[in-house]
């Protein structure tokens, strides 16, 4: 079931379009990422404090049926938006990977578990090394099942 609420699309035009197509073609068309040819999946959440309903593109790194969610933003000094969004519902989770979306629930992940599925992300998106170097902060990594 999808989360209710009011969906607010991004400020930032490509991300808008990328997602409204995505959704639009069930998966078929915006399904990597801009140029690369590196498939995406859409992540739903709800916005912590306006509690307005989120979408993003992010890489697709699944493994075992689960997800990893890179809060990479391209190594900015600062985490996405999406990562707080987590941090206060983890339950409030929608993924689409293809033409149907799913609810998901997801958990921040330490330790060995977090460089098992850092390696898994980095394998699927060199780019993620890179983005680490770039950045002080521990790039944050979330595992999301489907409920």
């Amino acid at each position: 079931m999808p989360l209710d609420g009011e969906y607010e699309p991004s400020t930032w035009e490509w991300v808008r379009d990328q997602v409204e197509e995505y959704e639009a073609s069930g998966g078929q068309r915006a399904n990597t990422l801009l140029d690369t040819g590196m498939p995406v999946i859409i992540l739903t959440t709800r916005g912590t404090r306006s509690g307005k309903i989120r979408k993003s593109p992010l890489m697709r790194v699944e493994h075992g049926g689960e997800y990893a969610l890179v809060a990479s933003m391209g190594g900015a000094p600062t985490n996405p938006s999406w990562h707080h969004n987590l941090l206060a519902d983890p339950t409030a989770v929608v993924i689409q990977d293809g033409p149907e979306p799913f609810d998901a629930e997801a958990r921040m992940v330490e330790g060995d578990e977090r460089a098992a599925w850092w390696e898994r992300a980095v394998a699927a998106y060199p780019p993620y090394a890179e983005y680490q170097e770039k950045t002080e902060r521990r790039i944050p990594v979330w595992v999301a099942r489907r409920r």
